[in-house]
């Protein structure tokens, strides 16, 4: 593994036990400028989870409960007159940090949504003829409770499609809830990163260098068969759209990075398939009933399409 990488999910380890797979793809999500939902229970550290990140990196961390009361200005901010000044001043919003926690984004209006989603689109708010920009790096985590319904309002495809990755935690085994129970008898587990290990900068530097991965045409090729083969599949009433194969292109190089190779294999487009194009295709009433969820089909498509020979 990278030895910054190494270093960064070692400090974040520090807090999270196990879900050293998640850590690593939330990780690959930062390095593409992408963005995560994380579908889980309450209680399973996804709070810790980011703010383990942020303070490993030491960038600003925001976190926002969304409520159906929370208005577009809540997330993106908004001017106001200075009396002192005698001119209009801007207020940062939510989301003028570099880790955005926003927690039951299900439970936000659609218009909040919409907001939110712009600005992680965008990466900047425009308000009043100003365009203010959002710091990099810019990293959202937006969670989703998978089993209560009441009181949310659903993410349409559109905006599911805007997210770079969908993880979940999983509650954790017996063995490492022990352990959990260990590091909070005395403190706050989130006490055990006592400084960054790493800077903005330097991540800023490592997402220019993923861009410099190299990937052969038999790669993209293989990328492209996946998306392409949920487009014409009878099990699938929404296929992938291309904004799903350049996300696997880019998972795929920030993963070969991660594992300090200079080129992308079929083995890291595999690896980060489900968590980023499971959440990006609706089943038909067919395909539900042949694989159930979106992760188990997509299972299936790696394990049937043909893998292309990889020759150094």
């Amino acid at each position: 593994m990278n030895a910054n990488i190494s270093r960064l999910a070692e400090s974040v380890s520090r807090v999270i036990v196990g879900k050293q797979d998640t850590i690593v793809k939330l990780i690959a999500a930062l390095l593409c400028e992408g963005h995560v939902l994380l579908e889980d229970v309450p209680g399973v550290g996804k709070t810790q989870l980011i703010t383990a990140l942020s303070r490993s990196i030491g960038g600003k961390f925001n976190r926002i409960q969304l409520t159906p009361d929370i208005m577009p200005s809540d997330i993106a901010g908004f001017t106001m007159l200075d009396s002192a000044k005698g001119e209009f001043v801007y207020r940062d919003g939510a989301v003028m940090c570099n880790f955005l926690l926003a927690d039951e984004i299900n439970r936000a209006s659609p218009k909040v949504q919409s907001a939110l989603l712009e600005a992680m689109e965008e990466r900047q708010i425009s308000l009043d003829g100003v365009t203010h920009k959002l710091p990099r790096p810019f990293l959202v985590m937006a969670t989703q409770n998978p089993v209560e319904t009441y009181g949310t309002f659903h993410l349409p495809e559109a905006q599911m499609d805007r997210f770079f990755m969908k993880l979940s935690m999983g509650y954790p085994t017996v063995q490492e809830e022990i352990m959990i129970l260990g590091r909070t008898e005395r403190y706050n587990p989130i006490a055990n990163i006592s400084e960054p290990v790493m800077n903005v900068n330097d991540v800023a530097a490592m997402q220019e260098e993923v861009k410099r991965i190299m990937v052969t045409d038999d790669v993209k090729a293989y990328i492209v068969n996946l998306v392409a083969s949920t487009r014409q599949d009878r099990n699938v009433v929404l296929g992938i759209s291309p904004r799903g194969s350049i996300a696997l292109f880019k998972a795929s190089r920030a993963f070969a990075y991660i594992y300090d190779r200079q080129y992308v294999t079929p083995d890291d487009v595999k690896h980060v398939a489900v968590s980023v194009l499971a959440h990006r295709i609706i089943l038909s009433p067919q395909g539900k009933t042949a694989f159930g969820t979106g992760e188990a089909y997509i299972e299936n498509l790696l394990r049937t399409c043909q893998v292309p020979a990889m020759i150094r």
